[in-house]
């Protein structure tokens, strides 16, 4: 007995009645009817009495009802699956950023990817560039975000924000009124420079150069999100990613344009050795779309 005729048979058992079950599975009267007598001569015995026009089951054809509702189960559970997979409702993605993404436009993409997905599980990890590059080609993470990207084989990207670095200053700051803020107007103020050797870093030591600018700082920082958080506390001036004065909404932080411009531009990363996964592909049209509001 195949599953379409257990369907049948328990669709005749709930209705008592060939028509009812056959308007249940969008069948022909005759096509129902026909398949009871299949199924009668394959099983051996009577599955069903007739007592004034309507259908009473046996206790032989109460045992096959009883016994498939294990398998119906299971069958409704493989489709709400297949259903899962395909609106992508459920599965697991590993995701990699560094902070000024991670801080900024990937939590609320987050946000409403999970809400439309209760069923998934997400692996979120903070880290250097270096490391983005290192987890996107050793497959720790499906999907990674990064400011800058120098080319690396192996490795397919799209531009998820293209800006320009900025200057961020404490509220009482000499130069807070100044619609642009230079890297010349920057010289011999209290100034908070981020780290040599990183690319960010490496950007705004440029910049000051290509303005003819001595680059002194009094205090030297890893990451962006620091420089604010000093510049906020009255620490001195800061030039940073256009991502970071977002995060704890701005901490009180003038921000200002900086010159020269000094491009700082969004990168979501993933390996070329795969195809991505239906999941990663929804999760970045979240990002997409999120990072429509930065502008």
């Amino acid at each position: 007995m195949n599953l379409r005729q257990l369907e049948i048979l328990r669709a005749v058992i709930r209705h008592r009645t060939t028509v009812a079950a056959a308007d249940e599975l969008a069948l022909s009267q005759p096509a129902v009817s026909n398949a009871l007598k299949t199924m009668e001569a394959q099983a051996g015995f009577a599955l069903f009495e007739r007592v004034n026009n309507r259908l009473f089951p046996t206790a032989e054809a109460m045992a096959l009802y009883k016994e498939s509702e294990a398998i119906f189960a299971l069958h409704a559970k493989l489709e709400n699956r297949v259903r899962d997979l395909r609106e992508n409702r459920s599965g697991h993605l590993s995701i990699v950023a560094t902070p000024p993404l991670a801080y900024s436009v990937i939590p609320p993409a987050l946000s409403g990817f999970l809400r439309r997905r209760p069923e998934t599980r997400v692996f979120f990890d903070v880290r250097r560039y270096e490391g983005i590059i290192e987890g996107v080609l050793s497959r720790v993470a499906e999907l990674g975000f990064a400011l800058g990207l120098t080319h690396h084989p192996g490795i397919a990207h799209e531009v998820v924000h293209s800006g320009e670095m900025v200057c961020v200053l404490p509220p009482q700051h000499p130069l807070a009124e100044q619609p642009i803020i230079s890297a010349t107007d920057l010289v011999g103020l209290p100034f908070i420079g981020l780290e040599r050797g990183t690319r960010l870093g490496e950007a705004v030591r440029d910049s000051f150069a290509r303005a003819g600018a001595p680059f002194q700082p009094t205090v030297e920082v890893r990451y962006c999100n620091t420089a604010c958080v000093l510049a906020a506390a009255g620490v001195g001036a800061a030039v940073v990613d256009p991502f970071s004065p977002r995060q704890g909404g701005g901490n009180g932080l003038v921000v200002r344009p900086f010159a020269p411009k000094t491009l700082a531009v969004a990168y979501m990363l993933w390996s070329e050795a795969e195809p991505l996964s239906r999941l990663a592909k929804a999760f970045l049209g979240e990002i997409r779309q999120a990072s429509r509001l930065l502008d």
